[in-house]
């Protein structure tokens, strides 16, 4: 068999395909995020002159259609990496990241070649969605299967502060070129400098994810099982369900207190640009360092308190937390605020990845992870900006509070009736 001739990984062995793991998946979401870190100062090149909410409408709106693809991308490259391994599917992932940040580098604006702008937009954040969809089951998959048993927990919350520290590096590039740049230079051209700087990157983990080594479970399923569409919901129809009924809330959660905080800081709080980003970068980095923490605790306690922490907390103060932030003029309550709404969403985001991974076998477990997760990051995530601008441009901004409670709500009963996957999980090797 396969797995009699696999090497079990020693510990700097496996810390090193951890680590190499890890800081792929920082590049592949840092080009994700450096969308919405410049949206408010590319929206008005790639769609028709109007009001700055319209245009934050357009932007959100393709930002949308990326997630829509994450499916598509989910299933492909979940099957890929099942079948060839999870290198070769990250390896892949990164390959259509560079493509789609490299075409928004480099598309003229909207004045110049009309609707081929947004057109080529589109297509960018296609190839881009296709690439997130299958990162996600691949990185997760891969991280759970390389850590210990022991440690799970700890070392599968690396792919959120890699996650984290991606949104963090494109907001760090930000508030550098809005120090080194005029407003209007960063405005005309100084836009394109991140999605440039993604490209060269994502060739650079493309060489480093080609020397990665690959997993004890995918050596060992080999011959076990075949992956696919049909085989994961025929097979495993409760776990597909699980997977996206525990992320629905997790993920509407995570983008409401993230990235649409930025604009909210801005569009509803009445801060300038810069303070908005600055206040966003600071609370992104708490948010990362207890990552590993609240993964460590799962170790100990297990991953269901966690999440039901998260659902209880996230029923009880999302609406407190947004109408409490529409009156903030202080940027450093404005920062309270915000990290508190991301220390709550913290009991999803630290052990989601761990909790998906040990529910499925390894013969088919990075499309398990993969296309539920992106079936319901399509529906709740990424339409979470266009959903809380459309109630702003309705005249009930409020509305969106409630909608983010309400699938909170639904997750924490999720989280409610399963079963704690730490201790009845599918990942059978040490």
């Amino acid at each position: 068999m396969a797995s009699r001739s696999f090497a079990r990984p020693h510990r700097p062995h496996r810390l090193r395909s951890i680590l190499g793991g890890s800081a792929g998946n920082l590049v592949e979401w840092y080009d994700w995020y450096a969308y919405s870190a410049f949206t408010l100062y590319f929206a008005p090149h790639f769609f028709p002159k109007g009001d700055q909410t319209a245009q934050l409408l357009n932007a959100a709106a393709v930002f949308a259609v990326g997630f829509l693809m994450r499916p598509i991308g989910g299933w492909l490259m979940g099957v890929y990496g099942d079948r060839h391994g999870r290198k070769a599917g990250l390896t892949l992932s990164v390959t259509l990241m560079c493509l789609g940040s490299l075409i928004i580098a480099v598309t003229p604006g909207y004045e110049t070649i009309g609707m081929a702008a947004p057109a080529l937009l589109v297509i960018a954040r296609l190839l881009q969605g296709l690439s997130v969809g299958g990162e996600y089951g691949a990185s997760a998959t891969y991280l759970s299967e390389m850590a210990g048993k022991k440690n799970r927990g700890f070392f599968s919350s690396f792919q959120y502060v890699t996650l984290i520290s991606g949104q963090l590096v494109a907001l760090l590039v930000l508030l550098v070129l809005q120090a080194v740049l005029s407003e209007a230079a960063l405005d005309a051209w100084g836009w394109r400098v991140p999605f440039a700087i993604g490209g060269v990157l994502a060739v650079l983990v493309f060489w480093l994810r080609r020397r990665l080594a690959e997993t004890e479970s995918f050596e060992n399923a080999k011959g076990k099982g075949r992956s696919g569409f049909g085989a994961l919901f025929r097979e495993h129809p409760r776990e597909a369900a699980l997977v996206m009924l525990l992320t629905a809330g997790g993920t509407l959660a995570f983008y409401a207190y993230s990235i649409y905080l930025q604009k909210f800081l801005v569009n509803t709080a009445g801060f300038d640009r810069a303070t908005a980003s600055q206040i966003n970068a600071a609370a992104l980095f708490g948010f990362m360092l207890i990552q590993p923490l609240a993964g460590a605790l799962s170790d100990r306690i297990g991953r269901k308190p966690l999440m039901v922490g998260f659902g209880v907390l996230g029923v009880l103060l999302t609406w407190p937390i947004f109408t409490t932030l529409e009156t903030v003029r202080s940027p450093i309550a404005a920062f309270a605020l915000m990290l508190a709404a991301l220390v709550i969403v913290t009991g999803y985001t630290s052990i989601n990845a761990v909790v998906k991974a040990e529910l499925f076998p390894a013969h088919i477990r990075t499309l398990g992870v993969a296309l539920p997760y992106a079936l319901a990051n399509a529906l709740f995530g990424g339409t979470a900006e266009y959903v809380a601008l459309w109630f702003k441009d309705a005249g009930w901004e409020r509305g969106f509070y409630w909608y983010v409670t309400a699938m909170i709500g639904v997750s924490l009963i999720t989280y409610l009736k399963m079963r704690d996957t730490a201790k009845h999980s599918q990942i059978l090797e040490d």
